[in-house]
């Protein structure tokens, strides 16, 4: 390691915004590990973890056709965080730009 350079674990540990977002990031794929498998299989490598925020959480669709079929999955998506016991947050969808 270079003179001088901070290991990437202890600047993320040294920095309370740094800190945060990764707590976000690791929530944001712990609920998508909740959901993924209640999604029909050919939907599954399509669909992306997004941003966790204040207002909700972000499902990121690759196109879309991907996008309308989650909307209509909205409602079985929001039951299977409440069962598995994450407090409620807005889910909205949005689509990949390229």
């Amino acid at each position: 390691m270079p003179p001088g350079a901070v290991p990437i674990a202890r600047a993320l540990g040294d920095s309370a915004p740094l800190t945060r977002l990764v707590d976000r990031l690791r929530q944001s794929q712990a609920r998508f590990d909740t959901v993924h498998p209640h999604l029909p299989a050919p939907l599954r490598p399509h669909v992306r973890p997004g941003p966790l925020d204040d207002r909700g959480w972000t499902l990121l669709a690759a196109n879309p056709a991907v996008a309308a079929k989650l909307r209509q999955l909205l409602p079985d998506v929001v039951q299977g965080l409440q069962a598995a016991g994450w407090p409620p947050v807005e889910v909205r969808i949005r689509v990949l730009r390229a």
